[in-house]
């Protein structure tokens, strides 16, 4: 980007314009305007070099600071198109646009509206979009405009795209002088010879790792307050005031389609002492109605009661946790849905019990039936998937009831690796009628085989679906092959893993 024209006193009008600032004890050019750099005067040249091809140049001295304020400035116009804006490389500013181009015709019509807004303000730019906002600044910085690749364009960038001065010579010195050039080695042999700082630059470029963007404008928390000139103590006027903030917030959070997902009630006392509240909810919320019975549940559970001693001066409200909440339909009969229901009751146990009292089974990716899920505090775990509805009159291929841990049995098969003739568990002798298997699941193939217990050894397992002489059905597995060889005195053992209904 490049602002407005600063010519020294007694330059020509019409004459080259370079800013110079001391680098390394020497006088070299920062900064060049467009006609500069057609006549091959290019930032980094010494001012003597720049003299001997162009006498006439125009000169300023470089202001960091007075740029870096107006650069502010532009920061700050940019606010109108994205609330995502930051400053890049001391001379750049990158928008995140995502969610936001369309209110301005697409890409191509908010480049087009960006254009035009600087240049009324006599400001010249380089634009380019990519999917990161690194290949987006290299690409403005060192590629051919416009881009109709982006793939190939960063290929063909420069290695001084990757924004590391000195890796960047040392890299031309040994023959790498594109990024495509970088794409073709290891990672780790460039790690070694040039510094992880040039791996993290070079994916990043590529898009296989994201950096967090700061933005101009901080998201500022939600927060509500009420000051008294008297201290008030009366629990119906503390109630009243309470109430009072959360609509307050609601209509705040109304107005910005948000819900709220922690609130912090904090109740100043005069002798200087604050005493502390806060609730969680497992869904965005923004129903004051709500709020007041978690808080009503919350105080209810405190182990001391709420002293006002000689009374509050200040009552705030803050919403740390918010999240986008969008309208939903009710039903025709105006009561509220079994989601909104089970997750009030969800949340009111939550805070009466404790965070950790109520859990949810929250899927994990493991083939290891065992451990295909974990459990996490209610209000923390995402909402349930709805279950998988199996063909009529097929029997289900899990159980809902696990043992944990699988309890042994002893089975009798007609043949080693065979199916169970009839197993005794509990004492008890059971005759196998019908049967289905085997499913076989292969052990964790990182982790260390052996073990006899099922989750500590790298055994494979044979699962079978069978039911008894008197209709009950299980699921029973074998823990590990002959060929494995898990115990030579015994062989593979056998345990019951589940019961289906």
């Amino acid at each position: 980007m490049q602002g407005p024209d600063r010519r020294t006193a007694g330059s020509l009008p019409d004459a080259p314009l370079a800013f110079v600032a001391k680098v390394k004890g020497a006088l070299r050019l920062c900064a060049v305007d467009a006609l500069a750099q057609c006549q091959g005067i290019v930032p980094g040249l010494t001012l003597t070099d720049a003299r001997a091809r162009q006498p006439a140049l125009a000169l300023a001295n470089m202001d960091k600071d007075a740029d870096r304020h107006w650069l502010d400035q532009q920061m700050q116009r940019c606010t109108a198109w994205t609330p995502l804006v930051t400053i890049a490389g001391g001379d750049g500013i990158t928008l995140d646009i995502t969610g936001t181009d369309h209110l301005f015709g697409g890409e191509a019509g908010l480049s087009a509206l960006v254009e035009d807004t600087f240049a009324s303000v006599g400001v010249t730019l380089r634009l380019a979009i990519a999917a990161t906002p690194e290949a987006a600044q290299a690409l403005a910085r060192h590629a051919s405009l416009p881009v109709e690749d982006e793939c190939l364009a960063i290929r063909s960038l420069p290695v001084a795209a990757l924004g590391l001065e000195e890796a960047a010579l040392a890299l031309r010195r040994v023959g790498l002088k594109t990024i495509g050039d970088l794409v073709a080695r290891p990672a780790a042999s460039i790690a070694v010879r040039f510094g992880m700082e040039a791996v993290i630059a070079l994916r990043r470029l590529l898009g296989e790792e994201q950096a967090p963007i700061i933005p101009l404008v901080q998201p500022v928390p939600l927060r509500f307050e009420r000051r008294f000139a008297e201290p008030i103590g009366h629990q119906p006027s503390i109630a009243a005031c309470f109430a009072d903030l959360l609509r307050k917030a609601a209509c705040v959070l109304e107005e910005r389609d948000l819900g709220g997902r922690c609130f912090v009630l904090t109740l100043f006392r005069s002798d200087g002492q604050r005493q502390r509240l806060e609730i969680k909810t497992g869904l965005p919320t923004r129903d004051p109605a709500i709020v007041l019975r978690l808080f009503d549940e919350r105080i209810t559970t405190l182990a001391d009661p709420l002293d006002p001693g000689f009374g509050y001066d200040t009552i705030a409200l803050a919403l740390p946790v918010t999240e986008p909440l969008v309208a939903s339909q009710p039903r025709l009969d105006g009561q509220e849905g079994r989601g909104a229901t089970l997750a009030e009751l969800i949340d009111r146990l939550s805070t009466r019990l404790g965070a950790d009292s109520l859990r949810r089974l929250a899927p994990q990716d493991s083939h290891v039936p065992e451990q295909a899920q974990f459990a996490l505090p209610a209000l923390h775990a995402p909402a349930p998937a709805s279950w998988p509805v199996p063909a009529l009159d097929e029997p289900p291929l899990r159980p809902l009831f696990l043992f944990d841990p699988p309890q042994p049995v002893e089975v009798i098969a007609e043949v080693p690796d065979g199916p169970p003739h009839r197993f005794r568990w509990q004492r008890t002798l059971r005759e196998v009628c019908l049967y289905e298997g085997p499913e076989r699941i292969s052990a964790e193939w990182w982790r260390r085989r052996g073990g006899e217990e099922p989750g500590k050894g790298g055994l494979t397992r044979d699962y079978y679906r069978i039911e008894d002489a008197h209709g009950r059905r299980y699921w029973i597995f074998r823990h590990g092959l002959y060929s494995e060889k898990p115990d030579p005195r015994h062989g593979p053992r056998w345990y019951v893993h589940g019961l289906f209904a």
